[in-house]
């Protein structure tokens, strides 16, 4: 395994990507068009695959939210500042679900819906 993509169609491409890219910052890496349609390459410096089973979704949606939420695909992005870039994505057609929270394992989650209905954590890791 080389690589891992996360692929999303969204209603919107313009507005998923002035959020994704320009908001959030993902770094563009790449553009293309293929018989009418348009799409966007978007990285981060690094990704991983996270996988629970429900009773691991509804414990994480409930330190989050407070309750189950997400669906069966939640994004989460490791940030400098969680509060900060919520702010931001908000400003940006976002909606933050709940209040910021300390995690039982130390970090500082934000849970968002994109304007696409994707659910975002946006996390951040405590200095060492």
């Amino acid at each position: 395994m080389r690589e891992l993509r996360l692929v999303l169609t969204v209603d919107d491409l313009d507005a998923a990507v002035a959020f994704y890219r320009d908001a959030l910052g993902l770094e563009q890496l790449g553009f293309f068009e293929n018989d009418g349609g348009r799409g966007f390459l978007l990285g981060a410096d690094r990704g991983t695959l996270e996988l629970f089973d429900e009773a691991q979704a509804a414990a994480v949606d409930a330190i989050e939210v407070g309750r189950r939420v997400a669906g069966p695909v939640r994004i989460a992005f490791e940030v400098e500042n969680s509060d900060v870039a919520a702010e931001r994505l908000v400003a940006e057609g976002g909606s933050q679900l709940a209040p910021p929270v300390e995690t039982p394992w130390g970090d500082r989650n934000v849970r968002l819906a994109a304007p696409d209905g994707m659910q975002l954590t946006l996390f951040s890791v405590p200095p060492a």
